[in-house]
């Protein structure tokens, strides 16, 4: 049986997931601009990646017993394309801090799958973040 703090780490994990599908998937809608126009696919792209993630935790976190939230973290779309890309980094670095202390506590715990779901997760995560920290470079 999975820990509450675990339970508790999946579903700040989920909260953050549904945040940035959404902060993401807006900054794609609503962005304008010959700046804009060359991130809002990959915006797009992230975002659906992210609903992804959601999905898979919450399926995750129901087996071991909890209730997904269906409350996200407090969504930013932003004023200005450097703005938002700042604030993605930030979520990114944020995502990425959290999921290696879930990685740590499910492999305290011996959850195996857990730990080698989050692992792949981790994976995306860096990557968003290095694609939000070169798209800063050029803002």
């Amino acid at each position: 049986m999975a820990s509450k703090e675990l339970l508790d780490f999946l579903n700040k994990a989920i909260a953050r997931e549904l945040q940035v599908t959404i902060q993401y998937m807006w900054q794609h809608v609503l962005w304008k601009g010959v700046k804009g126009f060359a991130v809002k696919d990959e915006l797009k792209a992230i975002a659906i990646t992210e609903m992804k993630h959601a999905e898979e935790i919450a399926e995750r976190l129901a087996y071991l017993g909890g209730v997904p939230t269906t409350t996200p973290e407090p969504i930013f779309v932003g004023g200005t394309l450097k703005e938002m890309i700042e604030k993605d980094k930030k979520d990114e670095e944020g995502a990425v801090k959290l999921y290696k202390q879930i990685i740590d506590v499910a492999g305290k715990e011996k959850d195996e799958t857990t730990r080698r779901m989050f692992e792949k997760i981790l994976a995306d995560e860096e990557e968003h973040l290095d694609t939000f920290t070169g798209l800063l470079e050029e803002i």
